[in-house]
């Protein structure tokens, strides 16, 4: 396994990436692309994961119980449902579980979900979806349907 990144180190920076990219979307209406950075972080933060080095192929983080995950985020913007679809899944990587991280307009966690390698396999095979089965990308909500909750915001 890689070395972890330190996530004290990191929070101050995610910290200012955050108000900058809500200044850049206020701006120029677009994101700045930084929500999958942004997710691991929180991720990482809030499940006690350890973050792996980056280009780490098939996951992002280790679980405590040593567990494998890959950590998907996605922006619920005011106004706007959780739909569209999840980055590409590949099958062939090393990976455990996958974890979809939803934050608000302002980078903040909404809800985390996880779920297990077993259940997106089977789910990416079901025969029928060109995107599911040949580019390994499910939608939000047939994730959110497969997944637990595993954090909340209260």
């Amino acid at each position: 396994m890689s070395e972890s990144i330190d996530l004290i180190a990191l929070e101050s920076v995610i910290q200012r990436a955050r108000k900058v990219a809500k200044q850049y979307r206020e701006i120029t209406g677009k994101p700045l692309g930084i929500t999958g950075e942004v997710g691991e972080f929180i991720a990482a933060d809030l499940l006690d994961l350890k973050l792996t080095a980056a280009r780490q192929p098939g996951y992002d983080a280790i679980a405590p119980d040593r567990r494998r995950v890959q950590i998907k985020t996605r922006c619920v913007l005011p106004g706007t449902h959780s739909g569209g679809r999840l980055g590409r899944i590949k099958l062939d990587h090393d990976w455990d579980t996958v974890i979809l991280v939803l934050i608000d307009s302002d980078f903040e966690p909404i809800t985390i979900y996880e779920a297990p390698r077993a259940d997106i396999v089977r789910e990416l095979k079901k025969p029928g979806s060109k995107s599911r089965n040949e580019r390994g990308a499910l939608s939000i909500s047939k994730f959110r349907s497969i997944a637990s909750v595993v954090w909340q915001r209260g």
